[in-house]
This record gives structure tokens, sequence and C-alpha cells, in this order.
């Protein structure tokens, strides 16, 4: 046994664990694919500054969790806490805001990492698949992002989550809420973190769990009552989108997520099933983090929904995913010449597209029909030297246990022609 062990609150993804989480990365991309999404990837790492400026520096994954390291180069890296500001970074980059076709479409899948007490449902490396549309202010963007992660979300089965939604308001009337809030949240007994965080940005407060926290912003100004005309217009749309689709949501005018680049639309997805950890993805509109981390105003929306709570959401509901068969087709070879007749039939089935496999090692029958059963295949083709001698191979149903000899030649359009 290894001395080596997976670091603290991370996991390692193995079959057949692995065949669900790659069900949930390919349903939740399959409706992003076909709204004009293209795929993108970035690096786990990036400059500290990216996370600090676009996330905020007031924020519990700048100032607690981000893991950040000093390269040999002097170079301020951090492994990426979330996805939003690395892609935008890279959009940016590339110049993609210039080709003309806005809003920019991306949509991504990949790890991230954050320094959490371990947890079910909460690790330091977890899975997300995020979808971003950058470059355009329109309330149907926000409600289309929506409707595609519901839309996901249901093509699992899912029925036990909601779908929580807020306005944050925009630069022009959020600075009145947030003097309000100071206000109330000054007269309050916090502790001096509290209270620190409050001066910088008093939202966060809001998003504290701790309940002599949240017990004591019972009577706290809502934002929703501070929202200018035009902010009250785009929130309403957005919800009339979403009743018009017939997806249903919750008013939450306590929603405000964990993140400071967030502006007007914000959501999220909650799941019953998952306790504490109820959180299942979420997201919104971030008008103004591309000019924070030196670009041009490009007003932007997304969301990053989470492959693990998704695959505990799916467990907690008691949804087992219909999953291909790893193995259709096992081939059992007796002896050298069998060996080598049947390896190449096993690279024929495969170029057609039949998921087939081999018993290596030169294993003998009983054992390899052992690993043919392990296997789940439908099939086994099992040959000695004298079936070759007659030109044929014993083709066995796994399932109903029938055997019966098929022409050498004939194998490959047999199984094909089974298999469909």
């Amino acid at each position: 046994m290894s001395t080596f062990k997976a670091p603290k609150g991370t996991y390692d993804l193995l079959p057949s664990d692995s065949a669900t989480f790659l069900a949930v990365r390919e349903a939740i991309a399959r409706p992003l694919r076909n709204s004009g999404y293209g795929y993108i990837e970035t690096p786990g790492f990036e400059s500290v500054d990216l996370f600090a400026r676009g996330v905020g520096e007031s924020t519990d994954i700048v100032t607690k969790e981000m893991y950040a390291f000093e390269t040999k180069g002097g170079d301020r890296l951090a492994l990426r806490p979330e996805g939003t500001a690395s892609v935008l970074r890279a959009a940016l980059e590339a110049n993609l805001h210039k080709a003309g076709n806005l809003p920019v479409k991306l949509w991504y899948s990949g790890s991230y990492y954050r320094y959490e007490r371990p947890q079910k449902g909460r690790y330091r490396h977890f899975s997300q698949v995020g979808a971003e549309a950058i470059g355009a202010e329109d309330p149907a963007l926000d409600a289309e992002l929506i409707i595609l992660a519901d839309q996901a979300y249901r093509s699992l089965g899912l029925r036990g989550f909601r779908i929580l939604l807020n306005s944050l308001g925009d630069k022009e009337c959020r600075p009145v809420y947030r003097a309000a809030l100071q206000d109330f949240l000054r007269g309050l007994d916090l502790d001096e973190e509290t209270l620190r965080r409050a001066e910088i940005n008093p939202l966060r407060v809001l998003d504290d769990k701790r309940p002599d926290v949240q017990k004591q912003l019972t009577d706290a100004p809502i934002l929703r009552d501070y929202l200018c005309d035009a902010c009250k217009a785009y929130h309403e749309e957005v919800r009339e989108l979403l009743r018009a689709a017939g997806v249903a949501f919750e008013d939450d005018p306590r929603l405000v997520r964990g993140l400071d680049y967030y502006t007007r639309t914000t959501f999220e997805f909650v799941h019953d099933g998952l306790g504490s950890q109820s959180a299942v993805g979420g997201g919104g509109r971030y008008d103004g983090l591309s000019e924070m981390i030196g670009g041009p105003a490009l007003p932007s929306v997304g969301w990053a929904l989470g492959v693990d709570r998704t695959v505990l959401a799916l467990e907690a509901e008691g949804i087992e995913l219909p999953l291909p068969s790893v193995t259709s087709v096992y081939a059992v070879p007796l002896g050298e010449e069998a060996r080598r007749v049947l390896f190449a039939k096993v690279t024929e089935l495969r170029r057609l597209g039949i998921a087939t496999d081999f018993a290596y090692g030169g294993k003998g029958l009983k054992g390899a029909m052992k690993n043919a059963n392990r296997s789940g295949a439908r099939y086994a083709i099992v040959a000695g030297e004298r079936d070759l001698a007659e030109g044929v191979v014993q083709l066995k149903d796994m399932e109903s246990g029938e055997q019966a000899p098929v022409g050498l030649n004939e194998i490959v359009a047999e199984l094909e022609t089974r298999l469909g």
C-alpha cells in the first residue's frame, strides 16, 4: 500500500463514480452548446491580483480560502478559486470582444481550489461547469442562462431544486443602500472583523452564515427597497421572461452571493436534500468586472454549477443515471494463434465504435470469463485452436448464457448487427 494519500479535503475520481461525473458534465454542457456557447479552458493558476480585484479583497475567498504562492521568479500566483475572472481575463487578452459579435458566449469545465473546512459537499478541490455571456446588457441574456441551467438539471431528472432570485442594483442605487446598511450594522453587536468587513463591503455581512449574526440581521434594510427605476424594470423583465418560459423561481431579497463583482441579477440553485451545503450552483450579472481587471466596459452575466454537489443531489433524490456500458464485447483467446487472431478482431470492432476489451495476461478460460463477467460486457467471443481450424469463434450472450459458433469472417458484422 502506498504511503501517500490524497491531500485533506480532496478526492480521487475513480471508475465507476467517474462515469456519473462525466454524465453530469455532459448534461450541463449540452444546452450551452445548443445555444451558441463555445468551449474555453484557462490555466489552473492566475495572478493573485486578478482574484483580489475581481472577486474582492474583503471576501472570504481572497482573505481566507485562496491558495496563493510565489514562484521562483517572484510572481504572486493563486490556484483559481472560481472561473469567471479567469474566463473574462482570457477573453480580454484574446480580444474576443472586438470580433464584432457580442455577447461573447463561453462555457468551461474544470477543477477549482479553496482552503475550507472539509465536509460533505464542501471540498478544497472541486469541479464546476460554468457559462459566461460577455459584452451585452440584456434581461433576456440573464433569463437565458437561468433557463439553460434549469434545463440541464431537469434533463438529469432532478426535481428537488429551487431557484432563488434577487437584484443587487447597480452603481446608481447600490451606494445609497450600502450607506443605509452600514448605518444599521454599526448599531449591532458584531466582532471586530465583521465590523471591518462591513466598512469595506457591508453586503458580505448579509452572507454571513453564523446564527448569532443572522439573528441580528432580521430587521436589516432590504436592497430591493432601494432599487432605482431602471434596476426595478430590468429585474421585472427577467422575472417575466422566466415565468413565460415556465421556470419557477423564488424571490429572495437577502440573496447576495459570495463575490464582490455581482450587479443587478443574482441567483442561486439550492437543493434541500443536501443539508447545510444546499447550494448546487449560482451566478449573476457582473457589469463592472471588466473595468476592475483593466478592461473596457463589458456588461456580462454568467453562472457556475457544482458537479460534485449535483452528484450529491442526484443521490439525495435516488436518481441513477442511464450510463453507457464501458465494455460491450470481451474477447477471450485460448492459445497464441487465437490471441493474434482475436486481437485483430478487437481492433476492428473498436474502429467501428464498439466498446471492446481483451483478456490480457494469458489467463486460462475460467479466469478470463470471470474478467468478462466483471467487465459488464454483453457478449464474449472465445476461440481456441479447434475453433480456428473450423473457421469459427464461439459467441456467448452474457445475459442469457447462450453460446453458438459464428464464422470468423462474420463475427464483426454479427456483433455490429446485434449491438445496433
